[in-house]
């Protein structure tokens, strides 16, 4: 078979990264495939890139995909990093793919909907009082878009909170946080016309942040929306912060989203107390995913 794989590069530049892109063309120009090499840039992730390959169905198994593969793995080399990640669903043709070509399997996921499109009342009477539960020293706050400027220096320490989370063998490094990456990460989302609600745990001998809950929902509030991230600094570990936090995410969403169909979340296998977090609060697992890496 014969075809060409052309080399594009993402001319926008962000403060995490970098995008490089190859795009798989036959001999009459028609597309047969595409991969995306986001090359990570920030403190704590310089080794890391993440690759997504796609082709046609219809022209799997010709050598497309491995071209394709080939080209986005000599980019990571050349950019000197270590680690290549990628993402399949379980059982499909790309978790075969990345398999048969070298990828070690690093990560579970599951993935899991709340519906919010067949919500009763009794679902929303346990909601309401799981938020309206008092958590003595804490409360919660909430915003939308970017942090307010009095929460923004302890939100961006709160974000330690994900540094112990279960990873597996995944060599995501240690992602550094600040009030300019938490700002820049709240723009990138409202740039593609999504809406970002945060819900905090603030401490209230302080007046600091200590967890956090995100939930992005579609522009025109319509879909599912996804959390992001979901985490409770170690010191305040105990207390039911997380459930607090994700059961006032969905409240929020509920009431400010009436025509969402539901939300939903991706947790890794090994991370059982979100998982029980999730179990309690009715999501319902859909599909599980494995992360895969090659390391170079």
């Amino acid at each position: 078979m014969s075809f060409r794989v052309t080399a594009l590069t993402d001319p926008e530049r962000t403060s995490s990264g970098y995008r490089l892109a190859w795009l798989a063309a036959g001999a009459g120009g028609e597309p047969l495939g595409s991969a995306f090499l986001r090359v990570f840039t920030r403190e704590g992730q310089e080794h890391l890139t993440e690759l997504r390959v796609d082709v046609h169905p219809a022209e799997r198994r010709r050598g497309v995909g491995s071209r394709l593969l080939a080209a986005a793995v000599a980019a990571a080399r050349e950019a000197g990093r270590r680690s290549v990640v990628a993402q399949a669903d379980a059982g499909t043709p790309g978790d075969r793919f990345l398999a048969a070509h070298g990828f070690r399997g690093v990560l579970a996921l599951t993935y899991a909907r709340l519906a919010l499109d067949a919500w009763d009342s009794g679902k929303a009477d346990r909601i309401d009082a799981i938020v309206g539960r008092p958590h003595p020293g804490y409360r919660l706050v909430s915003w939308r878009g970017t942090v307010p400027d009095e929460l923004a220096d302890t939100f961006a320490d709160s974000r330690r909170a994900l540094d112990d989370m279960p990873m597996d063998d995944a060599d995501h490094g240690v992602v550094v946080w600040d009030v300019e990456r938490v700002r820049a990460a709240a723009k990138a989302v409202a740039d593609r016309g999504d809406l970002l609600t945060t819900v905090a745990a603030v401490d209230e001998s302080d007046g600091s942040v200590v967890g956090f809950c995100e939930l992005v929902v579609p522009g025109d509030g319509t879909g599912d929306g996804q959390h992001y991230g979901t985490g409770v600094l170690p010191g305040h570990r105990g207390h039911g912060l997380g459930r607090w936090m994700k059961a006032e995410a969905i409240r929020l969403a509920r009431a400010e989203h009436p025509r969402l169909g539901g939300l939903v979340t991706d947790t890794a296998d090994s991370n059982t107390p979100m998982r029980g977090i999730n179990d309690a609060l009715g999501y319902v697992p859909t599909h599980r995913a494995l992360q895969y890496q090659l390391d170079l």
